[in-house]
């Protein structure tokens, strides 16, 4: 790796894969298409062909669109037809190249396509660094829900390449400002205001710890979850005009409030919650128009709600999993946020 990066290990055993972050990182890629003995790769980029590297081996590229609304089984589908047409077996590798939402739905279609083919990530836009590309979660939202639809399947490596990150416009840097966020409360305090290097390692290293504890979301990865209850809301009541950090944010904030209204922290810790998201020049208020009994039935959609209404929150022994809080109190901490 180049000199100034960072590398990260999800310890997943025989799953286990490197995270490599910084300046440059992605000229890696066909050294690591090397090491796992791929004759033959499709490169799936939200990008300009130009942008991506040559994987060292003969390729296919198949442009893709960044955004929620691409995050359908149809885009699956689609994929898995072009892999086909590439003649890709098994034995081959997908590399994908864009935010969030193209890891999700490429990292789908790896793990479907011949049940499971390689996958190497190279994300480009902040959220999807210090997020949605680690761990192994893909999915594909149904009108229902959000990610309603998924399986875990590990990337072989994951490039985290900060050069990538120079031309984002300033929503997109907000958008993955809202995860960094949530990591104050989840176990890696204190980020805002560290070099770019140091909040996007910190913030996967946090992943990386929390994934090799569990895997599929038995316990422990509820944490990541934190401020994503409404936050998920929040996308689908605005038709995803709120991107998915700027609603995890105000999702960070009301989970401050809920955790208030339920006695489990007291007021200045309710305030750090408002004062952590706005350090970083986010929006903490809830758009207005939502109605907020739409938003408490959006929020029993939740992945996590096996019963009632559940939502990772602060306490005295720190962030946990609560599962069944009375309506009352949601609408309570809804009723008390600020409005835009």
């Amino acid at each position: 790796m180049p000199n100034g990066t960072r590398s990260v290990t999800v310890d997943l055993a025989e799953r286990s894969y490197p995270v490599h972050i910084g300046p440059g990182v992605r000229r890696a890629l066909p050294e690591l298409v090397a090491g796992l003995g791929a004759r033959k790769a499709a490169v799936v980029t939200a990008r300009p062909e130009a942008e991506v590297p040559d994987p060292g081996v003969p390729h296919t590229v198949i442009p893709a669109q960044d955004g929620e609304a691409t995050k359908t089984l149809a885009a699956v589908e689609e994929l898995c037809r072009r892999f086909v047409e590439s003649g890709l077996t098994r034995s081959d590798v997908v590399v994908s190249c864009g935010g969030g939402t193209t890891t999700d739905t490429v990292g789908l279609a790896a793990a479907l396509y011949h049940r499971g083919i390689p996958v190497l990530h190279l994300p480009t836009s902040l959220l999807a660094q210090v997020d949605a590309s680690v761990g192994g979660k893909t999915a594909v939202n149904l009108p229902a829900g959000k990610n309603l639809v998924g399986t875990y399947w590990q990337p072989s490596a994951v490039l985290c390449d900060l050069d990538y990150l120079e031309t984002l416009p300033a929503r997109e840097w907000r958008n993955g400002y809202g995860e960094l966020a949530r990591c104050h409360f989840i176990g890696a305090p204190g980020l805002h205001g560290r070099p770019l290097l140091d909040q996007v390692a910190a913030s996967v290293a946090l992943k990386a710890r929390i994934v090799a504890a569990d895997e599929r979301d038995a316990g422990a990865r509820h944490l990541l979850n934190y401020g994503h209850t409404l936050g998920h809301a929040l996308e689908r009541a605005t038709g995803f005009a709120l991107r998915h950090g700027e609603a995890v944010a105000i999702g960070t904030v009301f989970a401050g409030r809920l955790a208030g209204e339920l006695g489990r922290i007291g007021p200045a810790r309710v305030a750090e919650h408002h004062e952590v998201v706005a350090s970083y020049g986010l929006a903490a208020e809830l758009p207005a128009g939502l109605a907020d009994g739409e938003l408490i039935t959006l929020m029993r959609l939740d992945k996590k709600a096996t019963e009632g209404l559940s939502f990772v929150l602060d306490g005295p022994d720190g962030p946990g999993l609560v599962r069944d809080v009375p309506e009352d109190a949601v609408a309570g901490a809804l009723a008390g946020m600020p409005r835009s």
